[in-house]
């Protein structure tokens, strides 16, 4: 599946958004959590999404489907192929990520997605930071 079919899915579900994160990747999130990405630029990996645990197990016996890195122990696997699945299949389980990432988000978070308004995430300050490590101490 290329970039803009990608895009053209992932941007099909409720409260989708893109973004471009961390220099070159494109990250599809939903309430501000991610549920898909891409790299722009050549990679090891071409996509990585979220599966549940059922299908992470299977998915990664496949050729060209491993542990995504970095979020494997989230349970996101790693295409390292476009055609490592048929694009059926493909589309079912990003639907699948999308959905996982957006049970997970808080009652208002999915209640505004829902009414199609947008999430905006609270940034951490200093001092939110500051105040968790003395707790934690």
């Amino acid at each position: 599946m290329n970039v803009d079919r990608l895009r053209e899915v992932c941007l099909s579900f409720p409260g989708a958004t893109e973004q471009i994160q961390w220099g070159y990747d494109l990250l599809f999130k939903v309430g501000g959590k991610m549920f898909a990405v891409t790299p722009l630029e050549p990679a090891p990996v071409c996509l990585s999404f979220k599966a549940s645990l059922e299908n992470f197990a299977e998915l990664t016996e496949r050729p060209n489907i491993i542990p995504a890195p970095y979020l494997a122990r989230a349970q996101w696997v790693a295409l390292q192929t476009r055609d490592a699945l048929p694009a059926e299949e493909l589309a079912r389980l990003l639907r699948e990520s999308y959905d996982m990432v957006f049970a997970k988000l808080p009652k208002k978070a999915r209640d505004k997605v829902s009414r199609g308004e947008p999430v905006r995430r609270k940034a951490r300050g200093k001092n939110t930071a500051k105040k968790k490590l003395r707790r934690s101490r």
